[in-house]
């Protein structure tokens, strides 16, 4: 959610307002790095409620409170607050909505006219890791780093792929270095 508020802090350097939705724990993170606490807000009438569901840790929130195995189960709880959001969508009304992992967040913001924009700062290969069923292991253990390097079955590429140390960057939580490598890597 940093990167979030950087570049929201940009683009209200520009002028414009903006304004926060988050589950209470990442809200209690990212607020004192407001720069323009007259542009940009923080949604606290209703801050996200993400529910619990089974094999995730209790009050896990963000990515940030999971092993890099355990993402996918943090997706499947961000879905269930889709109702939530898309009340707050049509509520609010804004004219852009910057997302992450929620990929029905443009389906829940065409409706109120409002312009979307996927916004990772993660590797494609990072990303595409937690969205390949195939990446899962079946005995539900962590993967490996050496495990995470090998593109899993129907991985949609052989040349956008994690190396060893980028995977164990992630694996172990580094996810700065496995950003940075794996962007190197794509400039080169």
């Amino acid at each position: 959610m940093t990167a979030f508020l950087h570049l929201s802090n940009k683009l209200a350097e520009k002028g414009h307002e903006i304004v926060f939705l988050l589950p209470k724990k990442a809200l209690d993170q990212v607020k004192p790095l407001n720069l323009y606490p007259n542009l940009i807000t923080f949604h606290t009438d209703h801050t996200i409620s993400i529910p619990h569901v089974k094999g995730l840790p209790p009050g896990a929130e963000t990515n940030s409170d999971v092993p890099f195995f355990l993402t996918h189960l943090l997706v499947v709880a961000m879905n269930q607050t889709r109702p939530e959001e898309e009340t707050i969508l049509r509520t609010n009304k804004p004219d852009l909505v910057f997302y992450d992992s929620a990929d029905w967040i443009p389906e829940i913001a065409k409706p109120v006219g409002a312009k979307t924009v996927c916004y990772n700062t993660f590797s494609a290969a990072s990303i595409v890791l937690t969205l390949v069923p195939a990446a899962e292991r079946i005995d539900g253990k962590e993967m490996s780093a050496e495990e995470l390097a090998k593109p899993p079955l129907g991985y949609p590429s052989s040349k956008v792929v994690l190396l060893v140390h980028e995977a164990k960057a992630s694996y172990g939580g580094d996810t700065r270095a496995l950003v940075l490598s794996s962007m190197g890597k794509l400039l080169r």
